[in-house]
């Protein structure tokens, strides 16, 4: 792509931090408005939706900005919608959606009914303006509506309804825009979780979601590389970048995050450069996530609640990678002692038996962008303290999952079908990233082995990223299984006097791939 005339060159982006690309773009580039969040639409897209509601087609061209002055409420329609826990998941959600154009007064009807949405909750719109480039894309406007619910009923299933002045969800030609979503129980009781990363836009990222949403969870976490707007993922002004593909993954994702709370953290396509220092003015208009980080105004990426008997913690791995280094650093060690606290925390929490950890680049993997040394220098130490019980990253478009590993070593063997105890074993670490971006590979002449087709267990050449970004090369005991295709991760959470998570990973197919029990102090 040739250098935009409103961008930085390639030459100076290449020696330039996130903060000092911000501070060049900032200075070269006149707004309009001051950011508020992110959002745009593609005209065709937008079109659409106006027309068909969420099954209309996706087009190409972006609507002009000044379409909006002349576009009527009524004309209007909601789409996109995704919902996410507030900090408590018994009491709290937040639900949020895109429109093509701005609109007048956003709001949210909610109720036990779907005939009864009688509470009104006024939404936020947050506007994100992306210029353009010349030769390139034209300047892009996108606006995304945020209502956040709280003081609900434990364990109780609530319907719900967008809109707007000029569109009311719950007058008879847009009922059939009504959703629901199902509150986090009282007390801890059986629950699915699903996990991936590496989505985007894509036949198999819906047959995914297809295959997820049977599984009937009761929410999803996602580990980051969403939508691939940011195609290069180096978090540059000089990556290619189109945010117009926000509104394709938005509409693709609807039919299962409207109902199934997608609890995201950030990979390194996520860092989008036009729009902030750390690259997260993006994720921060399109996304209301928990706010209870150590910085929830500027890494949307970090955050932690509990469901049921389980604490799950979300990090922003582009803070430590040694491998892709625009953000190392850029929390300032913030991160990682808001880690330090929130896992001695939920490890003094009675009701809680176990902590998933979640997040983008890889501290254990074989496949194309191997083990991240940041990761394992910065987190591992505090994994082991606090005995995590699984860790869940994306980043490579692959499935591979570790035996239980202990002192950087395998602490013991977790063949497929096996339990471990990560007080006495280790930590099982969990390769997820077959979400539905191109799939990757594992190193030559090394076998896939999977449920159903086990290879020899042996030891795998590889390389971990160490800092100033070198390779250096590892030989991995640790690689359990392995499988190239597209999958999901699907956990079970037990309670009661024998607390466990069963963990499976299934195909697109649908067909398990792998499969082992975490149980603690046996």
């Amino acid at each position: 792509m040739e250098t935009p005339d409103v961008g930085i060159p390639e030459h100076l982006a290449r020696r330039m931090s996130m903060a000092e690309q911000y501070e060049y773009l900032r200075t070269k580039l006149s707004r309009r408005r001051a950011l508020v969040s992110a959002g745009a639409v593609a005209g065709g897209l937008l079109t659409g939706c106006a027309a068909h509601g969420r099954h209309g087609s996706a087009g190409a061209t972006a609507a002009p900005a000044s379409a909006t002055a002349r576009v009527r409420g009524s004309a209007v329609t909601p789409f996109g919608r995704h919902l996410a826990f507030g900090p408590d998941p018994k009491t709290g959600m937040r639900i949020s959606w895109q429109v093509p154009f701005a609109v007048r007064h956003p709001y949210v009807r909610v109720g036990l009914r779907p005939d009864d949405l009688s509470r009104k909750i006024t939404a936020e719109l947050r506007d994100l303006h992306t210029p353009g480039v010349t030769g390139v894309r034209p300047a892009v406007e996108q606006y995304y509506p945020h209502a956040a619910l709280d003081g609900l009923t434990p364990g109780t299933t609530y319907y719900y309804g967008v809109g707007h002045d000029g569109f009311d969800p719950a007058s008879a030609p847009h009922r059939s825009t009504i959703g629901s979503f199902r509150t986090a129980p009282a007390r801890p009781e059986r629950f699915v979780f699903t996990a991936f990363g590496d989505q985007g836009v894509s036949n198999a990222a819906v047959a995914n979601d297809h295959v997820l949403l049977r599984r009937n969870p009761a929410f999803h976490l996602h580990a980051g590389d969403l939508c691939y707007a940011d195609t290069v993922g180096q978090g540059k002004k000089s990556d290619g970048y189109d945010p117009t593909y926000w509104d394709l993954f938005l509409k693709q994702t609807e039919p299962v995050a409207r109902s199934v709370p997608w609890m995201a953290t950030t990979g390194n396509h996520d860092m989008e450069a036009w729009y902030s220092p750390d690259g997260y003015g993006g994720q921060l208009a399109r996304w209301s996530l928990p706010d209870n980080g150590f910085d929830p105004a500027g890494s949307p990426g970090a955050y932690s609640f509990v469901y049921g008997n389980v604490g799950f913690v979300a990090l922003d791995a582009n803070d430590v990678s040694y491998e892709i280094t625009a953000n190392l650093g850029h929390t300032g060690g913030r991160q990682t002692k808001w880690l330090a606290r929130t896992l001695s925390s939920l490890r003094a929490a009675d009701a809680v038996d176990f902590v998933v950890v979640f997040f983008h680049h890889c501290a254990y993997s074989t496949s194309q962008h191997a083990s991240d040394g940041g990761v394992r220098e910065q987190w591992l130490p505090l994994f082991a303290k606090h005995q995590v019980d699984l860790v869940i990253n994306g980043h490579n478009h692959v499935y591979e999952r570790t035996d239980a590993i202990r002192d950087g070593g395998v602490g013991r063997a977790v063949p497929i079908g096996a339990s471990t105890d990560p007080t006495r074993d280790g930590i099982v670490y969990v390769t997820a990233g077959g979400g539905g971006r191109d799939l990757y590979g594992f190193p030559s002449g090394v076998k896939e082995s999977y449920e159903g087709h086990v290879t020899r267990h042996g030891a795998v050449e590889t390389l971990e990223w160490t800092k100033g970004r070198h390779a250096k090369a590892e030989t991995a005991e640790w690689s359990r299984v392995r499988y190239r295709g597209f999958s999901f991760l699907s956990v079970e959470a037990e309670s009661g006097t024998a607390p466990k998570l069963t963990v499976s990973a299934l195909a697109q197919s649908g067909e398990r791939i792998d499969h082992f029990e975490v149980r603690r102090g046996r």
